[in-house]
């Protein structure tokens, strides 16, 4: 049974950075595309960030272009969010997930196969 596991969430100040880990277990990731989720309180989940099986393209929302960047060591079975720039909207419930498929909906992984338990990242002075 495959299974994704997140770290590095916590409390950084406006403007901090934050690395998002995801480590897969039970499959190969480099078959996957794989991508990140969140969500706010009170808000639906929405799709951070996206990279193919294909081709390792990568897709992003409007509201973290430019800031977040997400990667992959295939070798390692891990995808990575490296978050810059951060302020209080990026306050979320951070989820990894990886599709058989290997297809991105754009910013987002389109059907996931695998979902991650979560880390909690807070934006605060």
């Amino acid at each position: 049974q495959g299974q994704l596991v997140e770290s590095g969430g916590g409390l950084v100040q406006p403007g901090g950075s934050l690395r998002l880990s995801c480590a897969a277990s039970g499959f190969p990731l480099d078959y996957y595309a794989v991508g990140w989720f969140r969500q706010a309180p009170g808000k639906e989940r929405e799709g951070v960030s996206c990279m193919s099986s294909s081709d390792d393209s990568t897709y992003y929302a409007k509201s973290v272009e430019g800031r977040f960047t997400i990667s992959r060591d295939n070798a390692k079975n891990m995808v990575f969010l490296q978050m810059n720039s951060l302020n209080p909207e990026d306050n979320a419930v951070y989820y990894c997930a990886a599709d058989r498929a290997g297809d991105c909906d754009r910013e987002h992984v389109q059907d996931p196969d695998y979902w991650g338990q979560g880390t909690q990242v807070t934006v605060s002075s």
